[in-house]
This record gives structure tokens, C-alpha cells and sequence, in this order.
């Protein structure tokens, strides 16, 4: 059955993706911006540059792949200025996955946090969240591929998106990688995930991995409490 579409006077709702960026002070990042590396992608990033979704894709996995396939399936093109799929970045505020990236932009970008009390990251943020909201009709929506775990995107983005800001309902309560495997798994399927506004998910945020943890320690200690227990 075909997805139902909100109308505005005479043209679809538009829907737009904004991509959480892949981490770029992990292994697999330092592996490509390694001067001596020799792989393609490596070459291409140095020499002429390549595409930043190319390079998100190479240093996330299977995560970034499935934010940038689902966002290519299920985007609604628009005639306007703005792309319908954006990556937020630590300095250059939302950047399409086709933006042409060398290794000095990638490295910049690696050496500013992305926290909202950061003003390289945040004013970029909020100069290019501004621009796609005035693009923007009444029933358009903005759906992040991304955490709701810690404010960095949401607080920004909210404060000036608001109820429009969407956020995939079976995103909660799951992982990176079980993310991925869902989006990619939509994908085949052509199915999209259900969008909630992000205001209205407080207090239902995914946990911290930190917290994760612990529950897992603990859990593995009760465990252990039982065996010996019953060896008793």
C-alpha cells in the first residue's frame, strides 16, 4: 500500500534527514586519515577529496550505511534550495552526503566536540537549521538519524525546528548497530519506520551506554551470585 502523503494546497509535504556524523576519534577514522595509508579511499581523500558520505559510510559501518540508505529511499525531493538529506557536522554546520571532503576539512572536523555549549559546532548548527526552516512549510517535517541520548543535537535543533522535528519511535531503546540493521532492513522491505516529534519523547530516551553498562555488569553479577549459589 502506498504511503500516505499530507497535502499542502497544490504540492506533497516535504520530508527531510538530517544524519547524525560518524565518529571521527575511532579506529577506523584514524585508519583513513593515516598518511601512509594506501587504499582507495584513503588516496582519493588526500589527493582530490571524495564524497563526505562516502567517508561517513567507510568510518561507521553498517550504522552510517543504513542513515544513508533508508534517507535515500524515503526522502521527498523538493524543487527548493535546500538538499533533502543533510549530515550534521562539528564545524560546517549541514552538509549534503555529496559535499566534496579533503583530508584538512575531515581533520578540522576531528578536533572540535560536538557539544552544545561549543560555539564552532553550535552557530554553524543553528545558521543552517534556521535556513531549512525558512524553506519549510507548515506540515513539512525534519526526521534525525541520530542519538536523542544527550542534548548535543537535540536542544539545538528543537529549539528552533520544534514540533517538526521527527524522530524514528523504534530508534528507542535500541543500538547503533540494531539501528542500522532496522534502517537497512526498511529499506528492502520499502516500509518506513513510524516518526514521533522529539518533544514529545522526553523521558523516553535512549539510555546512556554508560548506563547500559552498568545494567550489564550487574546483571553478570547476579548471575554469577546464582551459579554459586546453586554449586552450594
Amino acid at each position: 500500500m502506498p504511503i500516505q502523503e499530507r497535502v499542502i494546497t497544490d504540492r506533497k509535504a516535504k520530508r527531510f534527514f538530517l544524519l547524525s556524523p560518524a565518529n571521527l576519534s575511532g579506529r577506523r577514522a584514524e585508519i583513513l586519515l593515516r598518511p601512509s595509508a594506501s587504499f582507495e579511499l584513503a588516496t582519493r581523500l588526500r589527493l582530490t577529496g571524495a564524497p563526505l558520505g562516502d567517508i561517513f559510510s567507510f568510518i561507521s559501518g553498517l550504522y552510517f550505511r543504513g542513515k544513508l540508505a533508508y534517507a535515500t529511499a524515503f526522502a521527498r525531493p523538493t524543487a527548493g534550495l535546500e538538499p533533502s538529506m543533510l549530515i550534521i557536522t562539528a564545524t560546517q554546520g549541514l552538509l549534503p552526503p555529496s559535499a566534496w571532503v579533503r583530508t584538512e576539512l575531515l581533520n578540522e572536523m576531528a578536533e572540535v566536540p560536538i557539544s552544545c555549549t561549543n560555539p564552532r559546532y553550535r552557530v554553524p548548527l543553528e545558521r543552517d537549521a534556521m535556513r531549512l526552516a525558512s524553506q519549510m512549510g507548515p506540515c513539512d517535517e525534519v526526521v534525525l538519524l541520530g542519538s536523542i541520548a544527550t542534548p548535543k543535537y537535540v536542544e539545538p535543533l528543537s529549539r528552533i525546528l520544534g514540533e517538526r522535528l521527527m524522530f524514528p519511535d523504534e530508534f528507542v531503546g535500541r543500538g547503533d548497530m540494531s539501528r542500522g540493521a532496522l534502517m537497512l532492513r526498511a529499506v528492502r522491505e520499502g516500509i518506513q519506520l513510524r516518526y514521533v516529534p522529539v518533544t514529545r519523547l522526553e523521558g523516553r530516551r535512549t539510555p546512556k551506554v554508560s548506563k547500559v553498562k552498568a545494567a550489564r555488569k550487574s546483571r553478570k553479577a547476579g548471575n554469577k551470585k546464582t551459579r554459586r549459589v546453586s554449586e552450594k
